[in-house]
């Protein structure tokens, strides 16, 4: 008998993901969110006119707007095989790129358990992804947010399995094709993680001296101009900017010294949280907090940068507060900041067009780091390794530390020094963790602000 009663249980799996997919693709279709792949189009004409027609790469417009390329030079170069493909090859290559990233996300933030979910938990995962807003908003703008995640979650799992070689060749590489990645270069340097640090930035000086080798003149207007430039991206009052600067603007604070005070004590925060994460063990919290931190002190943080906050979900999961990720998660599905895209004014305009910056915020002042019921990455390292930090199993007392006392039975782990000196490696493991209307618009609103002509962005 238990051999059909098995049979009907996969099937019943098996209808409910294709239900699930059906109902996810229908609201996908028909739910006006898709972008046209905008972005895409912009890579693709800037390197088709700079590498084929002789053009300047930051002069490229896409026909019928006034936006162009407004990345470093280094990710043109990046981008230079597109120069060999037409536009639907692209989108193509483009769609299995950040596929194949998001599994690499999903597979780190998994850990070491990861097969335990099987096929049905893999399914229901990617259907919930699907209608993450900003993930949904990457795929369709034709992004490269989740590949540039994937690249820093690379490093923290060589981090945090004491694998320090390597480490900060991503951050380097994230940070070479956008800004905002640099910020995790703060992090490796406020843990006294030197040799990542150094790495990091050595990789993105490189990066960006090829590409002032291979175009020095657009590399100059780059630096001295583009960069400066914020017109060239969007309005920074625009209901898609979910940074601080972004809610200062909607008030209609538009000055440095506000702005800048602002930054400064959220940065104060991350430094104080990301260096009890480190301390911990707890790389994957650390993580999380910087790219948290990177979406809140950006001048411009699009919805569709928000795949940054991937990670704050994991750990809350992970760390037994799996209602909580819902709920927020849930939030971030519905566009609900989008109900203001016309008019942001009183209490409900505050509160609501900047939904995504509280939630963001909340994470950074409340995420749990360095819990005892947090799973580990598990470290296949040869006995070579350098003096191991805490597990995050079972975290030290220390004074004014934010983590409970780890519950009897669990494993011990033997620390140097307070692990966050460089060399130090983990002993036995650590947790799991259109066209016509850019997302930066200057040009008047549409009527529907999320029509697939509607809106694009940077």
């Amino acid at each position: 008998m238990r051999a059909p009663r098995t049979e009907r249980s996969r099937l019943r799996r098996l209808l409910i993901v294709m239900v699930l997919a059906a109902a996810v693709t229908a609201f996908t279709a028909t739910v006006p969110l898709l972008r046209d792949f905008f972005d895409l189009r912009v890579y693709h004409g800037a390197v088709d006119t700079w590498i084929h027609h002789g053009g300047r790469l930051y002069d490229y417009r896409v026909p019928g707007t006034t936006y162009g390329f407004t990345y470093p030079p280094f990710a043109a170069v990046a981008m230079l095989p597109m120069a060999l493909m037409g536009l639907h090859t692209a989108i193509a290559v483009c769609l299995l790129l950040n596929l194949g990233a998001l599994a690499v996300v999903l597979r780190l933030l998994a850990g070491p358990d990861w097969r335990r979910h099987g096929w049905f938990g893999w399914a229901l995962a990617v259907c919930l992804l699907a209608l993450f807003e900003p993930v949904r908003d990457t795929f369709s703008f034709g992004q490269v947010n989740v590949l540039l995640l994937a690249l820093v979650l690379v490093d923290a799992w060589l981090l945090a399995t004491g694998r320090d070689r390597w480490a900060g060749v991503g951050i380097g590489l994230a940070a070479a094709v956008k800004l905002t990645p640099a910020v995790f270069i703060g992090l490796l340097l406020l843990t006294r993680r030197w040799r990542a640090a150094a790495t990091a930035t050595a990789v993105a000086l490189a990066a960006t001296a090829l590409a002032a080798w291979v175009d020095p003149g657009a590399s100059r207007f780059y630096w001295t101009e583009a960069l400066w430039d914020t017109s060239r991206v969007g309005r920074l009052d625009y209901v898609s900017n979910q940074s601080v600067q972004g809610v200062l603007a909607r008030l209609g604070e538009t000055g440095r010294p506000l702005w800048a005070a602002a930054v400064l004590l959220v940065l104060c925060v991350w430094a104080w949280r990301a260096r009890r994460a480190v301390a911990a063990g707890d790389w994957t919290a650390a993580f999380a907090l910087t790219g948290l931190v990177a979406c809140l002190v950006s001048p411009i943080t699009w919805v569709h940068h928000l795949v940054w906050l991937l990670p704050s979900f994991a750990v809350l999961v992970r760390t037994g507060h799996p209602r909580i990720a819902g709920a927020l998660y849930a939030v971030l599905c519905t566009s609900l900041v989008w109900l203001w895209f016309e008019d942001a004014s009183g209490v409900d305009g505050f509160l609501g067009s900047n939904a995504y910056t509280w939630i963001t915020l909340g994470l950074l002042l409340g995420l749990p780091v360095g819990q005892p019921r947090a799973p580990r990455w598990n470290l296949t390292r040869s006995a070579r390794a350098t003096a191991p930090a805490l597990s995050p199993a079972t975290p030290a007392r220390t004074p004014g530390s934010d983590q409970p006392e780890p519950e009897s039975g669990t494993d011990a782990a033997t620390a140097a020094g307070d692990g966050t000196g460089d060399g130090a490696a983990v002993g036995r493991g650590l947790p799991r963790s259109a066209s016509s209307e850019p997302t930066g618009s200057t040009r008047p609103a549409a009527a529907n602000p999320q029509s697939s002509s509607a809106r694009a962005s940077s």
